[in-house]
């Protein structure tokens, strides 16, 4: 599947956290493929300069606004939005979390409010995190979850399934095309190199020289999915002509963290050693996501090798590591 090839009619589009590491990419994929993009970010966690070498391109435009907040005119209707405003890694949206449940909760609710306004589609960016501590292993989208309510990751699992629900009554009350995909674990090039998530956290480490931090004992596990091969999926989903999801997206190929670890020296190359830290509250042990509906409604087949994938994003978060130490 290479949405990249494919030149549908023009559309105008709102991207929401669209200078974020997803959004971002979503813009630039949207733009090559011939549509006018609108990003909106307040740039809690996006930063400008992710959309840098967009802001001269006659289609795209960027906006700054809380998306908790009413969406301004914008000039006009839209055909499609994407709604991925949130904090997304765990120190980030633990950070404030009572603005993290604010944006997951009314941002959602404004995206779908411009939605049935418009007569858009909507493409709800939802997380395996609604999958909780998981007891099933892989993870179905007819899985219900095992989330904790009141701890501390509560506040982007339980935001973040209130915006699937509603999208659902927004479909049933007002007939508004709005389609849920549940992202799993997902990096590349624009991460931010302090975001706190495990591939960015390894790889800022070992070009540092610093030792590898695992949490745990290293076994447990996450299915790591390449920037590029998301987006293929996000577009197959909102082009869809009838699925609504939800759409798990992401890559079935497990890897425990001390896999990771030792694929990350490959990246980098370099070998350091790895301490050990107590698990944190609430940290998933599995995460896997069954990837059947993907596969056979969407064509969804990820492309991108672990190993390629860190060497690009290894690249990356040296030139960024590099400015930043030129910048002081």
């Amino acid at each position: 599947m290479d949405a990249s090839n494919q030149r549908p009619t023009p559309l105008r589009c709102l991207v929401t956290g669209g200078a974020g590491f997803l959004g971002s990419h979503l813009c630039e994929r949207w733009l090559q493929l011939g549509h006018a993009v609108v990003a909106l970010d307040n740039f809690d966690s996006g930063h400008r300069r992710n959309v840098a070498h967009l802001l001269d391109h006659p289609r795209f435009q960027l906006v700054e606004h809380d998306v908790r907040e009413p969406f301004p005119g914008l000039g006009g209707r839209f055909d499609r939005i994407a709604h991925l405003a949130c904090p997304a890694s765990p120190p980030h949206y633990q950070r404030d979390p009572i603005y993290t449940t604010t944006t997951a909760v009314f941002g959602t609710l404004r995206a779908l409010e411009r939605a049935a306004a418009d007569g858009a589609r909507m493409l709800q960016a939802s997380t395996s995190e609604v999958y909780g501590d998981p007891r099933v292993h892989p993870q179905p989208e007819s899985y219900c979850g095992a989330v904790n309510p009141i701890g501390p990751r509560a506040c982007y699992d339980e935001g973040k399934r209130v915006g699937e629900s509603l999208c659902a009554d927004f479909r049933r009350m007002y007939g508004v095309d709005a389609r849920i995909v549940r992202i799993f674990n997902t990096y590349g090039p624009r991460m931010h190199p302090r975001d706190g998530r495990v591939v960015t956290n390894f790889i800022v480490q070992a070009l540092r020289g610093q030792p590898r931090t695992l949490y745990g004992d290293g076994a447990q596990t996450r299915s790591l999915c390449f920037v590029d091969d998301l987006i293929d999926g996000l577009c197959a989903l909102v082009d869809h002509p009838t699925e609504l999801g939800p759409v798990n997206l992401g890559n079935a190929t497990e890897v425990t963290m001390l896999a990771l670890a030792d694929a990350v020296d490959r990246a980098v190359g370099v070998a350091s050693a790895r301490t050990h830290r107590p698990l944190p509250a609430d940290d998933p042990t599995q995460r896997r996501p069954d990837l059947t509906r993907a596969t056979t409604v969407l064509g969804y087949a990820p492309r991108v090798s672990l190993d390629e994938g860190l060497a690009k994003t290894a690249a990356w978060l040296r030139s960024r590591l590099d400015e930043d130490d030129r910048c002081g």
